[in-house]
């Protein structure tokens, strides 16, 4: 179903504690976010003063300045760059008048993940998060989150369902998170096959649109929708690749990470996001043709903390550099410490060193052994086999000599058959 382009004004304040110029990007985020959700931008409006208003979020001047740009222009929608108190939104949309309707930015994020959600997965999730933090802000001028309302922010995967009563919406909640745990269920059965085929994982994470799906597609032909909209991709996809060294190794393309990113979507998203939590190592894709670009590094280091995902090896990747982009800055890194590679993944340039870095990344803390197995330990082979990378194997009559590139937990693991290991113990 289409929906017409929705006529929507933007609204930010400035306080003491935000500059104006971080407003001024954060607002041209949030029209972007608005382009992505179908709707047109018809102005910017911005209220300077020391702290929201409690009722109104801004003040009662501005208020009435809105409601007649709306009368006069016919915008239906009015978005604010902040999030808003239930009791706020029903306030302004009372004195906006009943063709005005107030969503906040965490409501707009929601409404293009519900327009994007594809998997069952992916549906419930959305339905979860939008329950939990848009229905204590419907408000009473008949708005449903139903596609007959046919808006931004009003429409998602499970509407039909949210247009019950509020008192079964707790049920609902409750039924969707059981589900969504017999799905976490069988994603968490998948990467025990992963883990147990002993193949690298690398999660691809980065902000949103900074070109994830674009250089997964380059990489092995996945063919995931790639648009230059926010949100594009919300289902993880893995692929397994072969680098040129002829280790293999599994890419997992993830949700993109924004500013502001709401609470709920992130508990909802958890087992998704998780791929990043048990990935061995990370690639963090950057638009370095976007002049926020240091920011969004900060957003996105700042989430995978929250996640629990930091501290891996990890690649960051500065994607388009095709757009004859200098060098790019890392605010806080030095070459010691971190890996990066500038790259194009709409053509192909740099490919090569990027190539090169991810063998790099799977190889970091890992060493070269040979293992002395007795042929009556043999079974100590498989387990070489699942949790390293095997080079060379030698049966003799007595012992099998392998010989396997290998991390800390798999040295751990068969370190008395590794004669160097023991010479050690001995000093």
């Amino acid at each position: 179903m289409e929906y017409q382009a929705i006529r929507a004004l933007l609204v930010g304040v400035c306080t003491n504690q935000r500059e104006a110029e971080e407003l001024e990007k954060s607002l041209c985020e949030l029209e972007r976010l608005l382009d992505t959700a179908g709707g047109v931008c018809f102005a910017k409006v911005i209220q300077n003063m020391d702290k929201p208003n409690p009722r109104t979020f801004i003040g009662s001047g501005k208020v009435e300045e809105i409601a007649a740009l709306c009368a006069d222009n016919e915008v239906e929608l009015v978005v604010f760059d902040e999030e808003l108190a239930p009791s706020q939104i029903r306030n302004l949309e009372e004195e906006l008048g009943d063709n005005v309707r107030v969503i906040d930015r965490s409501m707009l994020i929601l409404d293009i993940f519900a327009l994007h959600a594809v998997s069952r997965e992916g549906k419930l999730q959305v339905e979860l998060a939008q329950l939990k933090y848009t229905a204590p802000r419907l408000t009473g001028h008949g708005v449903e989150m139903s596609r007959l309302g046919g808006g931004i922010g009003t429409r998602g995967p499970g509407e039909s369902k949210l247009e019950t009563d509020r008192r079964h919406m707790h049920r609902r909640v409750v039924a969707l998170e059981e589900e969504l745990r017999e799905l976490e269920g069988n994603r968490k059965t998948m990467r025990a096959a992963r883990d147990r085929s002993g193949i690298p994982k690398i999660a691809i994470v980065g902000y949103t649109n900074a070109g994830k799906s674009t250089l997964l597609n380059r990489l092995t032909d996945a063919g995931i929708l790639a648009e230059d909209k926010l949100f594009a991709t919300l289902d993880p996809t893995t692929r397994k690749y072969e680098l040129p060294s002829g280790d293999s190794v599994l890419l997992t393309d993830t949700v993109g990470f924004i500013r502001k990113l709401p609470h709920h979507l992130i508990h909802a998203f958890k087992s998704t996001l998780d791929e990043a939590v048990y990935a061995d190592a990370l690639m963090i894709v950057i638009d370095v043709s976007d002049p926020e670009h240091p920011e969004q590094v900060k957003v996105t280091e700042e989430l995978l903390e929250e996640l629990g995902a930091a501290g891996k090896p990890t690649l960051y990747v500065f994607n388009k550099c095709d757009l004859g982009i200098s060098d790019p800055w890392m605010p806080g890194k030095t070459a010691e410490n971190v890996h990066t590679v500038a790259v194009s993944a709409k053509t192909g340039q740099g490919i090569e060193r990027l190539l090169e870095e991810m063998q790099s990344i799977l190889h970091e803390g890992k060493k070269r052994v040979t293992f002395h197995i007795p042929n009556s330990r043999a079974g100590a082979l498989n387990t070489l086999y699942t949790y390293a990378t095997v080079e060379d194997v030698e049966y003799g009559v007595d012992e099998i000599v392998a010989t396997a590139v290998v991390d800390s937990k798999a040295h751990g693991m068969l370190r008395e058959f590794d004669p160097t290991w023991q010479e050690k113990e001995e000093e």
